[in-house]
């Protein structure tokens, strides 16, 4: 089955930006719908953003304006940009994908987003 690793993360002021990569060890092109979520400290995981095969995207309301969701299927990567970052953004965010009818029941090992002046 395809690997998903997360990189991108890290420490960022208030109203910075970080690029989010999510590396598939297989081709993404057919993959219906992946997407990234989030999980801070003592909440569950939500989902943040998610985009489908055909480039369709969705965002969770706290984000949209801000973030941004993309794919290169030449690349095998999907994306997210985050810009006007906030201290409510600090979570570990993972990438995911959709297997049959619901997201994958596997996680990666994610990475940190810390937004704090």
């Amino acid at each position: 089955q395809v690997q998903l690793v997360e990189s991108g993360g890290g420490l960022v002021q208030p109203g910075g930006s970080l690029r989010l990569s999510c590396a598939a060890s297989g081709s993404i092109i057919s993959i219906l719908t992946m997407g990234w979520f989030r999980q801070a400290p003592g909440k569950q995981r939500e989902l943040v953003a998610s985009i489908t095969r055909s480039g369709s995207t969705n965002y969770a309301d706290s984000v949209k304006g801000r973030f941004t969701i993309s794919k290169d299927n030449a690349k095998n990567t999907v994306y997210l940009q985050m810009n006007s970052l906030k201290p409510e953004d600090t979570a570990v965010y993972y990438c995911n994908l959709v297997l049959g009818s619901s997201w994958r029941n596997d996680w990666g090992q994610g990475t940190q987003v810390t937004v704090s002046s």
